[in-house]
């Protein structure tokens, strides 16, 4: 490895980059649609528990990806690398397009929700076998001394991956009314999907085996039973933990903070106006993401251990003066609003024979340029006011804020300082894994902590915060605690400390063992 050159390994990039982009893609646009999908596949009677039903679906998905990483794991060490990565990329790419046909839950009742269910579950699984293979496919390429630049490529996909949903959606509502795209027009970016597929099967299906994983092959030493032997040997199960607890673990919990909680907090803490959190969160990521590969190239030359520690440290530190800011940023209790421009349009919406629901529509301006619509439901039966389960009138307020300029690029500011801490973790974190672990095992023992720390400990950050935050909020019209929208952050703030502290004990401040 020390004697090979960078002669084609921008082919290797390209064909693994694409592809695993495409699978980020696909996983991503879920979440992206989160708040619409919620009002399609869940009942619409409580618009607050079927976005918690999505989004506990969101995280199935990714509480499966570690049962991905051993069943294609397995098949990578055992077959190979190219192979394995093939397989998961029609996995994905079939059930995401099959989600974009499924009807509603007003037209196949409980059968929706469970479909998409068992959709999520399997792009979960495909996930979780294609970023271990992608990863190591890159980086038994790679020369030696330069693997942590060259996987960072592969460490941005993930980003373009939510960047490239974010355009296609943009795009889609763009080209749509907003009738349409709520009526089926949401469905045509699982639909876009499949084309993407087809290319990157094309361009992968021409792809050569690893050099060294073919080596190891043609030389007899490829693992048999890499299960038994990444998980019952106690010296690599030692190096497995250490990667989970003391990396990939707080690796998970940071990323999705930055990117995917980031954007439900504007959503739907913040209640600004979905296109333009796209829009903001999508400029972010643009200025964010070649940090990537600046931090994957910085720990060739200093280690992976001091920048990744660094990045967690500075997230634990910074998450709760960031999200204040971010959250007074809208704040309408501190602007001042335009009482002579405040306008309310009454409507009545007729949802069957007994069931009507008035609906108030207030228009306000203020003095910054922000304009506020707030939505309030009031339902009725029979002519008299619904109750809930609590014995509280059935009545329903949503708020929308379109922000001004200024406002817009205060936030674009503070969500791209959240993904310079994603990308100081993330960015050498496959690097990292690869050196950890032999050739004939690898592909095994790296995804398995990687998709754990990510899948498990990441993917459960959206549902979990959200839920914090609800909690602390309370049902009456006055917050029980006045800074509420803080709340969420304590998850992600204690499992980063805790990797934190495992990390700087226990992982070697210099590269892993260089195993090939």
């Amino acid at each position: 490895m020390s004697t090979k050159s960078t002669k084609g390994i921008w082919k290797v990039i390209s064909a693994s980059s694409m592809g695993t982009m495409i699978e980020w893609y696909d996983f991503y646009i879920f979440g992206s649609l989160a708040v619409v999908l919620s009002t399609k596949f869940f009942p619409s009677d409580n618009p607050t528990a079927a976005f918690l039903s999505t989004l506990a679906t969101f995280a199935a998905g990714f509480v499966v990806r570690p049962f991905g990483a051993l069943f294609f794991g397995r098949l990578g060490d055992i077959i190979g690398r190219k192979y394995t990565f093939m397989v998961t990329l029609m996995l994905m790419g079939g059930a995401t397009f099959v989600m974009g046909c499924i009807p509603t839950y007003e037209t196949i009742g409980f059968t929706a929700p469970i479909l998409i269910l068992i959709l999520r579950l399997l792009q979960g699984l495909a996930l979780g076998g294609e970023y271990g293979g992608a990863a190591t496919y890159v980086a038994e390429h790679a020369p030696a001394g330069q693997k942590g630049y060259w996987t960072s490529w592969i460490q941005t996909t993930a980003t373009v991956g939510l960047f490239v949903s974010l355009v296609v959606i943009l795009a889609t509502k763009g080209l749509l009314s907003k009738e349409a795209f709520d009526e089926w027009g949401w469905r045509v970016p699982f639909w876009v999907s499949i084309v993407m597929v087809g290319i990157s099967y094309l361009i992968r299906k021409n792809m050569d085996e690893s050099p060294v994983f073919a080596k190891a092959k043609a030389e007899g030493k490829t693992s048999t039973n890499p299960l038994k032997e990444s998980f019952g040997n106690r010296y690599n199960l030692k190096f497995v933990l250490l990667a989970l607890f003391g990396a990939t673990m707080g690796q998970g919990v940071v990323w999705y903070t930055g990117q995917f909680y980031a954007m439900s907090f504007l959503k739907t803490v913040m209640f600004v106006e979905a296109s333009q959190v796209e829009t903001l969160l999508g400029i972010a990521l643009i200025l964010g993401t070649p940090f990537f590969v600046f931090f994957g190239w910085l720990s060739d030359k200093i280690g992976r251990k001091s920048i990744m520690m660094a990045g967690l440290l500075i997230a634990i530190i910074a998450y709760r003066p960031i999200y204040r800011a971010m959250f007074q940023t809208t704040d309408l209790a501190l602007k001042t609003e335009i009482v002579a421009q405040t306008k309310t349009v009454p409507s009545l919406k007729e949802i069957s024979e007994t069931k009507t629901d008035s609906i108030y529509t207030t228009s306000k301006s203020y003095t910054d340029g922000t304009v506020a619509e707030e939505l309030k439901t009031i339902h009725f039966e029979n002519g008299k006011i619904m109750f809930d389960d609590k014995g509280a009138e059935k009545i329903e307020t949503k708020i929308t804020k379109t922000i001004n300029d200024a406002d817009k690029w205060m936030l674009i500011f503070l969500v791209f300082l959240q993904v310079i801490f994603v990308t100081m973790v993330y960015g050498p974190i496959a690097a990292f894994l690869v050196e950890m672990f032999p050739v004939k095992i690898r592909y095994t023992s790296m995804s398995l902590p990687y998709h754990v720390g990510n899948g498990i400990f990441g993917g459960l950050l959206p549902a979990i915060s959200t839920f914090l935050v609800t909690t602390s909020k309370g049902t009456g019209p006055t917050p029980a605690n006045p800074e509420y929208y803080l709340e969420g952050l304590w998850y992600p703030i204690i499992i980063a400390g805790i990797c934190f502290v495992i990390g700087m004990i226990y992982i070697n401040r210099k590269n892993n063992t260089l195993h090939d």
